[in-house]
């Protein structure tokens, strides 16, 4: 039997979160997905099965770390970005536009593309949208983002409305460019990414654009980015509502556990954050309490596990005192299993928000992790 190159089948809703199944060739994605991110082709501190194994079902790359190291050519020679890292299921590649404008150097916008000097070596480089879809298809890129332009949240209503506009003309060559890669469009899907700050008008500005062009999926972009979580959930209110309700809606870089409990009830379908990963690397640890802080002096006796109520290996073998002397000590063997628990703890929980969704029970999972996750600032960790 012959997979579908994208399908999206809405199985269940409730309020306006959706689970379903989006159905690609390389395999099924069940939402609402969190995508571990593999920015330079492996999601830090874990082997491919054993992130299969927490239950992810789709992993991010990012075009302008990999174009720059070690090469989207090269990796093109080497058999693609799958049989490159050893991952067979389904790959979303970020369009390198948040990288170019958060990372690069002198960079210089144009209508043509972004012009900007590498972090890496000070090599002078072009992304347009034409090159940011040539990287992902050389990449072999399963789910391809158009190539837009993010400007922050606070940036004054003309340069927000430029920046919009420009996104959506970058949008319409990003899909041309796509479809011009025939073989690679005949088996994989392009996202739009929806742009506009916190303008409601904007917003639907954004999405009639992306709407007339055509994509399979889109994506909720510009948020996340220091605006808070209130301010967040505001645009949310209305921006997923703007976008057709048969196609996937993913909120990029989307973020802490609470942030996307609330962003499911808004009827979000796709996540992606460093967090779970990035967190374990620096002793952080998700738990349905909220996150703790290994390193403290006060788990160093501690025989329990991260968190009682998780399913993974990490909680099931070994102690907060162990994992406190791992962290502790330096050894790398605590930033992997610090990183296997938070990648757990994420996928566990879009799987207990598809089971609520299902059962016509959102609301009461939701409200109840909410009752008992305490969210936590930077150095506030206990």
């Amino acid at each position: 039997m012959t997979r579908p190159r994208f399908d999206f089948t809405i199985s269940a809703t409730d309020g306006k979160a959706r689970t379903g199944v989006i159905a690609m060739q390389r395999g099924d994605i069940r939402t609402p997905a969190f995508m571990p991110v593999g920015t330079a082709a492996t999601v830090k501190g874990m082997k491919p099965a054993d992130v299969v194994g927490a239950g992810a079902d789709i992993i991010l790359g990012n075009t302008y770390h990999l174009m720059l190291r070690p090469g989207a050519e090269r990796v093109a020679r080497l058999g693609g970005l799958h049989a490159f890292s050893g991952w067979s299921k389904p790959i979303l590649t970020d369009s390198g536009g948040y990288q170019v404008m958060s990372l690069a150097d002198l960079t210089k916008r144009s209508e043509e593309g972004v012009s900007f000097k590498s972090h890496l070596d000070g090599t002078r480089h072009l992304l347009s949208p034409e090159r940011s879809i040539e990287i992902q298809r050389l990449l072999g890129s399963n789910i391809v983002m158009a190539f837009d332009e993010l400007v922050p949240t606070t940036s004054t209503r003309e340069v927000q409305a430029a920046a919009m506009e420009r996104s959506m003309r970058w949008a319409r060559r990003s899909r041309a460019a796509f479809d011009s890669g025939e073989a690679h469009a005949e088996n994989n899907a392009i996202f739009g990414i929806q742009q506009g700050a916190l303008n409601e008008g904007f917003r639907k500005s954004s999405a009639d654009a992306l709407i007339d062009i055509g994509f399979d999926g889109y994506a909720v972009g510009g948020l996340a980015v220091g605006e808070g979580q209130e301010a967040m959930f505001g645009c949310l209110d209305f921006a997923p509502d703007q976008l057709p309700v048969d196609k996937p809606r993913y909120l990029m870089g989307v973020g802490k556990p609470d942030d996307i409990v609330g962003a499911v009830e808004r009827g979000i379908d796709m996540f992606d954050c460093v967090m779970p990963t990035r967190s374990g690397r620096t002793g952080q640890a998700f738990t349905r309490t909220g996150p703790i802080n290994i390193r403290n002096a006060k788990f160093g006796e501690d025989t329990g596990p991260l968190d009682p109520a998780c399913p993974c290996p990490v909680c099931a073998t070994w102690s907060r005192a162990y994992l406190h002397h791992l962290v502790r000590s330096g050894e790398m063997l605590g930033a992997m299993l610090m990183t296997e628990h938070n990648i757990w703890f994420y996928e566990t929980l879009m799987a207990d928000l598809r089971a609520a969704i299902a059962a016509s029970a959102l609301t009461q999972f939701a409200n109840a992790f909410r009752a008992q996750y305490v969210r936590k600032s930077e150095g506030e960790q206990t």
